[in-house]
């Protein structure tokens, strides 16, 4: 397949808080994009960079968020553990669920995988994505032929039919 066609292991990015070490959410995200590099995770590409309402709407901080697309010789559930570790490094705790948070690290696809998840395991592809502009639009940036791997449908329609009041935009 084409390069933007293909399937690949992809993690979300996104984070609404000043980090008291990194600075803001952008140079967290970046400096945690490279604590990755030290976990048997190497990164390809990284999307544009994007400022994003919450979701669900609320009076918090927009968001700053990308897709990695990443290399790694790691199975799913282990990225995905390698994924909270980074988390906890950085400071990440799971309060209250779409919380403001320092950092977030979503699997959001690993080869096209499809999993159900539970306890430590990875859910695949990950849910709600499909509904988030701020994982489709960056997804859409690295992987304009990307298909949703459960339900097939392309990222072109899933984009279209996003709710209008997602607003993202681009830095």
């Amino acid at each position: 397949m084409e390069n933007g066609s293909r399937s690949g292991v992809f993690i979300a990015l996104g984070a609404n808080l000043e980090h008291p070490t990194y600075g803001s959410p952008r140079q967290a995200l970046e400096a945690a994009l490279k604590e990755l590099g030290r976990r048997r995770v190497t990164v390809r590409r990284v999307s544009p960079w994007y400022r994003t309402a919450p979701v669900p709407a609320s009076d918090q901080p927009w968001y700053v968020n990308a897709v990695a697309e990443v290399e790694t010789d790691l199975k799913a559930d282990a990225l995905l553990a390698q994924l909270h570790e980074v988390e906890n490094v950085f400071g990440r705790v799971r309060t209250i669920p779409n919380a403001a948070r320092l950092i977030d690290l979503d699997l959001i696809d690993f080869n096209g995988e499809i999993a159900p998840g539970g306890p430590g395991r990875a859910t695949l592809p990950h849910p709600r994505m499909e509904s988030r502009a701020f994982v489709l639009r960056p997804l859409a940036d690295l992987s304009p032929g990307w298909r949703h791997p459960a339900m097939g449908v392309s990222i072109r329609i899933l984009l279209a039919e996003l709710p209008a009041d997602q607003s993202i935009e681009r830095l």
